[in-house]
């Protein structure tokens, strides 16, 4: 199976923590050059520093910036493409605070799809042109099993997620002929900050402990676990490979069996 990334180069948003770093640690273990893109410029540079390097030729680097400045994120990435072309695009960005989606502000609406799916099309039109040139392209957006199954108390994230769903099987039909693939990761319950937040924020509205709460959710897992973000960027990782180059515009849940969904 024809796992090697060498001579690949991988931008991956939200790489300072969680799935993020740990997608960017499976890219580069493949041999990938690896570009690191979050906010916080001191908790990329010790990722940076720390990526695996197979081989003499492959670099890491890494880029400070807010997904929300359009602006800057399209000069950023525009930069990083006429530096090095982009064969793999991670899109990872931690998710909307929670709350029903009827007592949303319409800028809590805003803010969420320019998060996601404007940062998404933001990026793409810049690390395209690379993309078609080489032959070989990978997108993979890091979203939620929302997209299969709405999740109560998630208003924001379910409505904006969906569009990154729908947003991203539409391109994976435009794209496929270039040798590119779109696909989708919905990661489950799994430990990072966004669910260690989620826990406190689930206790501070009861009166459970977040242990308590955190049994409960473990309960509605067929595993009886939560993930890994390692085991979630494991997946990430192989769709980007030429080994996955006939997977294209499908949503693959990693989430140990909660989600009932057939499709």
């Amino acid at each position: 199976m024809q796992l090697d990334l060498s001579g690949r180069h991988a931008l991956v948003c939200g790489a300072s923590q969680g799935i993020g770093r740990a997608s960017a640690i499976e890219l580069a273990e493949l041999g990938a050059s690896v570009t690191l893109l979050a906010r916080s410029a001191d908790a990329l540079k010790i990722v940076a520093e720390n990526l695996p390097r197979k081989h003499a030729a492959q670099r890491h680097d890494w880029r400070s910036v807010d997904m929300l400045d359009t602006a800057s994120l399209q000069a950023i990435a525009s930069g990083i493409a006429a530096s090095e072309p982009v064969h793999i695009l991670i899109n990872n960005s931690g998710g909307p605070p929670g709350g029903p989606a009827h007592a949303a502000t319409p800028a809590a609406f805003e803010t969420a799809f320019r998060q996601h799916l404007l940062a998404g099309q933001t990026l793409l039109q810049a690390l395209l042109p690379g993309m078609r040139a080489s032959g070989y392209g990978r997108i993979v957006n890091v979203i939620s099993t929302s997209v299969k199954e709405p999740i109560v108390g998630l208003g924001v994230s379910n409505t904006v997620r969906a569009a990154v769903a729908g947003w991203a099987k539409t391109l994976s039909g435009e794209l496929a002929a270039d040798g590119i693939t779109v696909n989708n990761v919905l990661p489950g319950y799994t430990r990072t900050g966004r669910l260690d937040g989620l826990l406190a924020a689930k206790a501070a509205a009861s009166s459970q402990t977040e242990d308590a709460i955190a049994q409960d959710l473990i309960a509605t897992i067929p595993a009886r676990r939560f993930g890994e973000a390692s085991e979630v960027a494991a997946v990430i990782a192989f769709l980007c490979t030429p080994a996955a180059a006939y997977v294209n515009g499908v949503s693959i849940a990693v989430d140990g069996g909660r989600t009932r969904a057939l499709s």
